[in-house]
């Protein structure tokens, strides 16, 4: 198999990391793979916050529903939708309109991808991190972001600490790609992955900092992620950096 196809087919999350840093060079090609992604008409929209101070990263690390993997990987790297560098250039564009929002979250989303799978193809591991937006005032603040300019989602990138977790099973093809038109929820085949889930999660071992055991279906955590994942207040954040107004 094509390597580079069966790198992103045995994709983990790694949330433990050694101590050991990035060397300058491993750092400057994950950038350079990521700076390379597709731009939506070459806006080029994305910034990227390399997090180096200690105390700043504890502080970000708090922001951020308090990961602990945020502070020991050897890089945390905010994307953010970077709309002013635009606006500096063109002042006269109204960039209030959500399309501007849904291109810059699009390619954030991509160039943070590109970062993640090169940083695996050199053997060095990493988790997203979306709590960045859980606190999105606070930290526009700290990171001194300026109009025009959003958050979107955080990377530890380092070298895994022990063995690579197994592969969380994802849905199955025939519930995500459909042929000429849409299809709706199987129940029966969401029941198959459901319990598939389940023994995934009985099988893994328990980690800190987490001491108790969770085992569930996909449906259940869908109906508490759901819950868990309103952010009342985005809305007026986006409005007050200049997103989505229209």
């Amino acid at each position: 198999m094509n390597t580079t196809i069966e790198l992103l087919q045995n994709h983990s999350s790694i949330r433990s990391f050694t101590d050991q840093p990035l060397s300058e060079e491993q750092r400057d090609a994950i950038f350079q793979a990521a700076n390379q992604t597709s731009s939506f008409s070459l806006l080029q929209v994305v910034s990227i916050i390399r997090i180096t101070d200690p105390e700043l990263r504890k502080k970000v690390m708090q922001l951020s529903v308090n990961q602990p993997y945020i502070e020991e990987a050897a890089e945390f790297w905010v994307f953010c939708a970077d709309f002013n560098r635009n606006y500096q250039i063109a002042r006269d564009v109204d960039l209030g309109y959500i399309e501007y929002l849904l291109i810059g979250s699009f390619d954030a989303g991509l160039m943070a991808q590109n970062a993640l799978t090169a940083a695996e193809a050199m053997g060095l591991g990493g988790v997203y991190i979306g709590g960045v937006r859980a606190n999105i005032t606070e930290l526009t603040e700290v990171l001194n972001l300026p109009k025009y300019v959003i958050p979107l989602v955080g990377l530890c990138i380092g070298h895994p600490a022990g063995d690579k977790p197994g592969l969380k099973p994802r849905l199955p093809q025939s519930m995500v790609m459909f042929d000429n038109q849409y299809q709706f929820l199987d129940e029966e085949k969401l029941a198959a992955y459901d319990q598939q889930m389940r023994e995934y999660y009985q099988d893994r071992p328990v980690k800190a900092p987490f001491t108790v055991k969770k085992v569930k279906g996909w449906k259940d955590h869908i109906e508490d992620h759901l819950e868990r994942s309103k952010l009342p207040f985005m809305l007026e954040y986006l409005n007050n950096q200049g997103f989505a107004k229209k």
